[in-house]
């Protein structure tokens, strides 16, 4: 097994603490840290003097497209938006991953060790991301959690996608009207699994797309909501409220006009991406404040990159 030493950094671990020391890395796992380590006794060790040098945990980036929206291609590896439908629960990212995308290899070299990859915003329902790993040659072994969260989307997105075709949504009404009604139709097929428990009459044909938003009824995964506006912010809030599901805001770009408002609430939010143009009207008012004004306010706050988007 190959083991790295790396001694001398200034290190800093996940719980705050920082020392002047040293890391034993075996394989793929931290296996020693410490001031001082005694590794006299370990052969095959490749040394790295990190004097000077800060030593951090690995960045996780908590929004992506990496693998499911790939570099270099044009449509032949943009695979993150299924735009036939404009609610499709049942699409998954792991089955559109490529983990041969230079992404990956870019991640790495920033310093990112896992991220949350998905589906993109183009339908008011657009499937389940994933928690994985930057390293790897197979999907299912650099995968943390699977679903990990169902990407739901609102403001001008949507609109615009499916507005163009002449089809629902076409307002913001429209966007939530499609969410509430499939959430509904999800506590419906809940309740008649659950009859079909003591009489198999009951049971309902399968439907891969209820079962993951079963599961979001049931708080096992969260909506990813994107939303920019303040008014598209607190439409993703209305909605969770009403059907008691967990909710994780993503972009949040207008979040800090109502940052204590959001606070109250108490859902985390996924800010950014921070280094892009206002390249349309719900991000006129972005702003670099927006991460630090949430967090003084006390919301939970994560930055995403947004790659391959951005």
């Amino acid at each position: 097994m190959k083991k790295l030493l790396i001694k001398n950094g200034q290190i800093k671990t996940m719980t705050g603490r920082e020392f002047t020391g040293s890391l034993l890395i075996e394989g793929t796992k931290i296996t020693a840290l410490g001031e001082t380590l005694d590794v006299h006794s370990l052969s095959d060790v490749v040394v790295i003097d990190a004097m000077g040098c800060l030593v951090l945990p690995g960045f996780i980036d908590a929004h992506c497209h990496v693998g499911i929206g790939e570099e270099i291609y044009r449509w032949e590896g943009e695979d993150f938006n299924e735009m036939t439908d404009p609610v499709t629960p049942d699409m998954r990212a792991i089955d559109g991953i490529n983990p041969e995308d230079e992404g990956f290899r870019d991640a790495r070299l920033g310093g990112i060790t896992a991220v949350f990859t998905g589906p993109g915003s183009a339908n008011v329902i657009g499937g389940t991301g994933v928690v994985m790993k930057t390293a790897g040659k197979i999907v299912d072994k650099m995968i943390v959690r699977d679903p990990a969260g169902l990407k739901i989307a609102f403001g001008e997105n949507p609109k615009m996608v499916y507005g163009e075709q002449k089809k629902m949504p076409m307002t913001r009404m429209g966007t939530a009207a499609l969410l509430r009604q499939a959430l509904v139709d999800a506590q419906t097929y809940k309740d008649k699994l659950e009859q079909g428990q003591t009489d198999s009459d009951k049971l309902p044909e399968r439907d891969l797309g209820l079962e993951i938003l079963v599961k979001v009824i049931n708080r096992e995964i969260p909506l990813r909501a994107h939303a920019h506006r303040a008014d598209d912010i607190m439409t993703a809030i209305r909605i969770a409220q009403e059907f008691k599901v967990d909710l994780v805001l993503e972009h949040c770009t207008e979040g800090h006009k109502i940052a204590k408002d959001l606070a109250e609430f108490g859902y985390p939010a996924v800010v950014g991406p921070l280094l892009t143009n206002r390249a349309k009207v719900e991000l006129k008012d972005k702003s670099f404040k927006t991460p630090g004004v949430l967090a003084k306010a006390g919301v939970k706050v994560a930055i995403m990159t947004d790659h391959s988007v951005t």
